[in-house]
């Protein structure tokens, strides 16, 4: 028995991913950030399982070589998993029946996450862990009526079956089948995906504020020390980071990657956000 935590994963190529923020930002710009969003997500919670599951789409060479560079420093802890196509709820059924295991007794503790929510507390992770000791389902809400997290210490029929996926109504019709079927399931505090303008404007005035939920209280001189493309590997530090450029009213993303500089489309005012994700300079095991 063993804690898995799952991030569901998308190749982030232009138009493919973010699009409901690209209509905001454009395609280029929701592709970086959806990449920025996911390298910091393994980089900061990957030490908060056993093992870590890429649960990636789509399944082609290109998507294989990409998620396979981007844990090359995690090899040995983590697994890549190809996503069958069929909607959500049959990708969520089969990789959390992937990983449960085949044994009641020796079931393990699946957690899946998404990579949207990229300043999503560890403690989220590990009350997520924690919980499945003594529940069948634990879930984290969405503010959008979604949730950002779910995980089961055992296999629950039907759990996926009839959810009206990407509305506002996925949390309740998920409590529904719950009820229904006499599942014990347990509740977390809930955090918020990043979808629109405004949620990366929130975003932006979480690290403006110094939150340490957002980003473990070291996030600003962590990412202000690093320069564009320092480091041997793409796990090596912090992919995103927000400086002036010298233009008034306008910042520029860093991603410490190779590529440099990503510039948004449009001038950006003083309330116009400069996303940052959220990787302490060290990550905690005891996560």
């Amino acid at each position: 028995m063993i804690d898995i935590l799952v991030i569901m994963a998308k190749h982030p190529l232009p138009g493919t991913v973010k699009t409901r923020l690209a209509r905001s930002v454009g395609d280029e710009a929701a592709a970086g950030l959806a990449k920025a969003f996911l390298e910091d997500l393994i980089d900061r919670l990957h030490h908060c399982a056993n093992r870590l599951v890429l649960a990636t789409s789509p399944n082609n060479p290109p998507a294989t070589n990409y998620f396979q560079t981007l844990v090359t420093n995690l090899k040995d802890h983590c697994q890549l998993w190809s996503q069958p196509t069929g909607s959500l709820g049959n990708r969520l059924e089969q990789v959390t029946a992937d990983h449960l295991g085949q044994q009641p007794e020796d079931y393990n503790r699946v957690v899946v996450i998404g990579s949207d929510s990229p300043t999503l507390p560890t403690t989220t992770i590990q009350a997520a862990f924690e919980t499945l000791k003594h529940t069948h389902v634990v879930l984290a809400p969405a503010d959008d009526g979604g949730y950002v997290l779910i995980g089961l210490s055992c296999p629950v029929p039907n759990l996926f079956k009839g959810i009206q996926w990407s509305t506002p109504r996925v949390l309740q019709q998920t409590r529904q089948q719950l009820t229904a079927s006499n599942t014990p399931f347990v509740e977390l505090p809930g955090w918020y995906d990043i979808d629109t303008l405004d949620d990366l404007i929130r975003l932006d005035n979480e690290l403006d504020h110094q939150t340490p939920e957002a980003h473990g209280g070291h996030t600003a001189g962590h990412t202000a020390g690093q320069g564009a493309g320092q480091g041997a590997g793409p796990l090596d530090g912090s992919s995103t980071r927000c400086q002036q450029d010298g233009i008034p009213g306008r910042k520029v993303l860093d991603y410490t990657r190779p590529g440099g500089f990503f510039r948004p489309p449009v001038p950006r005012d003083s309330r116009h956000p400069c996303p940052l994700a959220a990787p302490p300079p060290t990550a905690r095991r005891d996560c």
